[in-house]
């Protein structure tokens, strides 16, 4: 009998991957977006998991527009911290394994390195704060939940997403002949969503439990980034440099937020692939 895994968020750019990923590997996969399910309802999240009887349950939804929660932090804390809760309880009393993924802003940007897992978090916003209380709340409610914090996903069904990605927004600004301006004093390590999917599922089957940064495995500022799709593309952009001062958002972002992926390497996954590699396999699945 084929092993059972819900993923939540499953029409998104990680959910897709993972959805893709499961089926690889042999799971029946009951696929579940907030237009079916809307995991802030407690009653329908527990319904939904007691029915199906997965073994694992994977939580990519997530409220992810940054500077938007500046203005409604609460729909941020509903469906990034108190659904989390409603997943973990629903988990424990179904035996399931949480599998939920996490993000970068929850630190401050400040420490000029990449962060490891075992280093403070300090988010800056209410985004920031409502996604380290989805992780408090995995780790209050499960003994054994899985948190992956990652940065920067991206994937091939950004195409078709609402929000899209950052290599269809440079792309797009590079077919319109706009100048681009882009942050160079802000660093992060764009993910790859394939190999993230790929490297969750890994983590979960070796029974691994805890927090671990699954990042893209390079540092780079978002200027460069663009760069680097623009080379691989083979496109000439009028592609220029602003930073933090030039270009305010509403809400603070960490000016530092890379990942190291410590405990991946520690606990024998494989590692990222390098940047450059996941943005050429990304342009081909276009």
């Amino acid at each position: 009998m084929a092993k059972r895994a819900a993923v939540f968020g499953a029409f998104g750019q990680l959910g897709v991957e993972l959805c893709a990923e499961l089926r690889l590997r042999g799971y029946e996969v009951a696929a579940f977006e907030r237009a079916q399910l809307d995991i802030t309802k407690a009653d329908l999240v527990e319904r939904a998991i007691a029915e199906f009887d997965p073994f694992a349950v994977f939580n990519a939804a997530a409220y992810n527009q940054v500077d938007v929660a500046e203005r409604e932090p609460l729909a941020a804390l509903e469906a990034n911290g108190l659904a989390v809760r409603n997943l973990a309880i629903a988990c424990r009393q179904n035996d399931a394994r949480l599998v939920h993924f996490s993000t970068d802003y929850v630190f401050d940007g400040t420490l000029g390195r990449p962060y490891l897992e075992t280093d403070a978090v300090h988010p800056l916003g209410a985004y920031a704060v409502s996604k380290l209380a989805g992780e408090l709340y995995a780790q209050a409610y499960l003994d054994r939940p899985l948190v992956i914090r990652t940065s920067g996903v991206f994937g091939p069904a950004g195409r078709k997403t609402a929000r899209g990605n950052f290599l269809e927004l440079m792309l797009r600004l590079a077919r319109e002949g706009k100048p681009i301006r882009v942050v160079e004093d802000h660093v992060a390590s764009p993910t790859y969503a394939p190999a993230l999917a790929n490297r969750s599922v890994d983590l979960l089957e070796a029974g691994l439990a805890g927090v671990f940064h699954v990042g893209g495995g390079q540092p780079i500022s978002w200027f460069s980034y663009a760069a680097l799709i623009f080379e691989k593309a083979g496109i000439k952009a009028d592609l220029c440099p602003t930073n933090e001062r030039e270009y305010r958002t509403a809400a603070r972002r960490p000016k530092f937020s890379a990942l190291e992926n410590a405990r991946l390497k520690e606990c024998g996954i494989r590692p990222m692939p390098p940047l450059a590699e996941a943005i050429e396999s990304y342009l081909k699945a276009r």
